[in-house]
């Protein structure tokens, strides 16, 4: 069963820090052949929402309050690792993330930034497409807002 941390910048520690710096380069930059820089400045102002299975980092979320990046709280970084990548584990890191930023900041409207081919998973999840797509480092995304 997967353990589910909500940490602020400073509650990461090195170790998982870079566990996440990890599993963001080899899922974002190795495996989808992406050269950005992940270490982005960001992370500072964000909460973490780290899925731990045996003591390994298997999913990942970073979220941001509102007006930091949009009006609204916004999620980003959403990554599984291949080990639990097609069981499922995708949606109860969703449905956390969610049910996290909502405790956090409130309810209200969360954004994000979603692989346009990830766009019937995401309105699943009861997000909906809110404006025209875009190229984000080379890959199309859609801009998405759950009510």
């Amino acid at each position: 069963m997967i353990a589910w941390h909500w940490l602020t910048f400073e509650e990461l520690g090195v170790h998982r820090l870079y566990a996440v710096l990890a599993l963001r380069q080899a899922v974002f930059v190795v495996e989808q052949e992406c050269a950005y820089l992940d270490a982005d400045g960001d992370d500072a102002d964000a909460m973490h929402l780290l899925g731990e299975l045996d003591g390994e980092l298997v999913a990942y979320v970073r979220a941001f309050a509102p007006g930091r990046v949009y009006d609204e709280a916004c999620i980003g970084r959403v990554i599984t690792a291949e080990r639990i990548r097609g069981t499922g584990q995708g949606r109860p890191l969703m449905l956390e993330a969610i049910r996290q930023v909502e405790a956090t900041w409130g309810p209200g409207p969360i954004k994000l930034s979603a692989q346009s081919h990830l766009r019937a998973y995401y309105e699943s999840l009861g997000f909906a497409v809110c404006g025209e797509g875009y190229l984000e480092d080379g890959i199309p995304h859609l801009p998405m807002r759950r009510a």
